[in-house]
C-alpha cells in the first residue's frame, strides 16, 4: 500500500498570533516582523508534519494505491471537521458504503461492498483543522508553536546539523496529537 497526501489550505489567516510570538521572543518593535512571520509559518508547518495535524482548516486529498483490504482506514491528518462528509472514490468510481468518524484521528469504516470493488486505487477528500483562525487552535499547540518559533529565532543560521533541533515543548505536545493506532 502506498499513501499519497496533499494539503490545500482553506483558511486564509496565519496559524499564529504575531504579537504573541513577539512577546515570547522579546521583540518590542516591528523590526523583526517579516522574519518572525516566516519563522511562525515554518514552526506551524513543522508542528503539522510532526503531529500529523492541520492547525487551520485544510482540504486533505489522500490517494491510496494498492490499499489494504482491512475494514478500517485511519485517515492521515486530523482533526477532521465534523460538518462535512468526505468524498470517496474507488477505482475512479464514487463510493458511499462507509461510516465516517471525524475525530481527532479520523476513521473510515468500510461497508460490506468495499471488498467487492476489488480496490486498486482509493481517493478520499476531506476537511481537517481546528478552525479558520489562530484563536481556534488549542492553547497547548499555540504555545508549542511559539516555543518552536523562539528556537528558530534564537538559533538563526545554525552552523551544524546538531544545532538544528526541535523544541522539547513542541515534541511533547505534538506527540499528544499524533495518531496512535491499535
Amino acid at each position: 500500500m502506498k499513501m499519497l497526501v496533499h494539503r490545500t489550505p482553506a483558511a486564509t489567516g496565519a496559524p499564529f498570533d504575531l504579537p504573541a510570538i513577539k512577546v515570547h521572543v522579546r521583540v518590542d518593535d516591528g523590526s523583526e516582523d517579516a522574519a518572525l512571520t516566516n519563522i511562525g509559518h515554518t514552526a506551524a508547518s513543522e508542528i503539522e508534519h510532526f503531529a500529523q495535524i492541520a492547525l487551520l482548516r485544510q482540504t486533505i486529498v489522500v490517494t491510496i494505491l494498492g490499499p489494504d483490504l482491512d475494514d478500517t482506514l485511519y485517515l492521515p491528518i486530523g482533526p477532521a471537521l465534523p460538518d462535512a462528509e468526505p468524498s470517496v472514490s474507488i477505482n475512479g468510481q464514487a463510493f458511499t458504503d462507509f461510516l465516517y468518524f471525524p475525530f481527532t484521528r479520523p476513521v473510515i469504516v468500510w461497508g460490506a461492498s468495499y471488498l467487492a470493488t476489488i480496490p486498486q486505487r482509493v481517493d478520499i477528500e476531506y476537511q481537517a483543522g481546528f478552525g479558520d483562525t489562530a484563536a481556534d487552535i488549542p492553547p497547548d499547540l499555540a504555545q508549542a508553536l511559539m516555543d518552536q518559533a523562539a528556537l528558530h529565532f534564537d538559533g538563526r543560521s545554525p552552523m551544524s546539523a546538531k544545532e538544528l533541533t526541535t523544541s522539547p515543548h513542541m515534541a511533547r505536545i505534538g506527540a499528544r496529537y499524533r495518531g496512535v493506532k491499535a
